[in-house]
């Protein structure tokens, strides 16, 4: 299976390597930040005004179609196209949506997580069993936050027009099961699942003319070992497995195309697959291995990169890179984004580092609201 799915991907890399060129670099790079522990379940009139300042034009959000914590949708709701179901409460995200346009930032929704009541409690990370209820949450949310809704103030909520499908889809953190035997051989089920997932969302956005989605969201690598005990599967590999699976109609693919280990700068390329075989990684430095396998299977869709930060240490020691050199890094990361014609939107993760150990320290300040130096380089990358 496993060299069976690389020497695939391989072929649509060697197949696409004519397609896949850069020839100007792109004029269009809208940035921002994805941090909703400090958006979502923070204090919103302290972290827009802190954004603002970081001359962040865009703020990812998970908006949660049910799943840890919030969630639109815990009861399921006899009307599900229309966002005034009394089954939602949206409150969160009105909340969200009016703190990013009082300053001058836009909203960028990232659809996710499953109810109870849509999958026979399966988990928030399984698929939904129908997806006709994603698409009706979908056109409900576009609906929405279209520019032409009023919030219960009596007032105009604001348009959001830039939509993800889920998360990660390839890791089994956000989509389970990652694979399914089918007789002797594993079938990549994560894909099968999320193309599901993804032709629901851009259906419900694009029906209700909500904006631009984005599918894939892929996370920068993965084993494509089904035996292993946590599964996950390769970019490459999840974007060939969703291409059969009959994804389609998405206006941007998404990735996360973190580095693998504190030695890598942004221009380092990971190891390459042995014998011909694909890479099972995609960052910044070999994202035309991906730009070339999307340009064969869906033509000229745009990229946007969702995801990005580097852990500094302190207090990561085993992860992170120094305070001096995340900044560089920001630079140079940023620089990348604007030298690829294709793409159109770079976020960072995250605003402030986790206060848990183990949790992200990727900040641009740290959890007491100190500034690192990647601060003031965000401010001039983001010019």
């Amino acid at each position: 299976m496993r060299r069976a799915v690389a020497i695939a991907a391989a072929a649509v890399i060697v197949a696409a390597s004519g397609l896949a060129s850069e020839a100007s670099a792109s004029r269009y790079l809208k940035m921002g930040i994805f941090d909703d522990a400090q958006v979502l379940y923070g204090t919103p009139e302290q972290a827009f005004p802190l954004l603002k300042s970081t001359g962040s034009r865009l703020v990812r959000v998970n908006l949660w179609w049910d799943g840890p914590g919030i969630g639109v949708a815990k009861k399921k709701p006899k009307r599900a196209a229309d966002p005034a179901d009394p089954a939602y409460d949206w409150s969160t995200y009105d909340r969200t949506t009016s703190f990013a346009a009082k300053n001058g930032m836009q909203a960028v929704f990232s659809i996710i997580g499953t109810p109870r009541w849509a999958n026979a409690a399966r988990g928030w990370n399984a698929a939904p069993t129908n997806a006709a209820d994603l698409r009706a949450f979908a056109v409900a949310a576009a609906t929405r936050y279209s520019g032409k809704y009023k919030g219960p103030d009596g007032k105009l909520l604001p348009r959001v027009s830039s939509w993800i499908a889920w998360n990660e889809p390839n890791n089994p953190v956000f989509m389970r099961p990652q694979y399914v035997r089918s007789g002797s051989t594993w079938v990549i089920q994560s894909a099968r699942d999320y193309a599901r997932i993804c032709n629901a969302i851009v259906e419900g956005i694009h029906t209700a003319k909500g904006g631009k989605v984005a599918c894939g969201v892929t996370a920068p690598r993965g084993n494509n070992n089904p035996n292993s005990g946590r599964a996950s599967v390769s970019p490459l590999a999840f974007l060939l497995a969703l291409k059969k699976a009959g994804a389609k109609g998405f206006d941007a693919y998404a990735h996360h195309p973190y580095y693998g280990s504190p030695t890598e700068t942004p221009s380092t390329k990971p190891p390459q697959g042995s014998r011909g075989q694909a890479p099972t990684a995609v960052t910044l430095a070999n994202l035309d291995v991906l730009t070339g396998a999307l340009t064969q299977a869906y033509g000229n869709v745009r990229l946007w990169i969702t995801e990005y930060g580097y852990q500094t240490n302190p207090p990561d020691t085993f992860f992170g890179v120094s305070y001096t050199k995340q900044a560089a890094y920001l630079t140079q990361a940023v620089a990348i984004a604007r030298a690829n014609p294709r793409i159109d939107m770079f976020l960072w993760f995250l605003l402030k580092d986790e206060i848990r150990s183990e949790g992200w320290q990727s900040g641009l300040m740290t959890p007491t609201g100190a500034k690192k130096p990647s601060f003031p380089a965000f401010v001039n990358a983001s010019r």
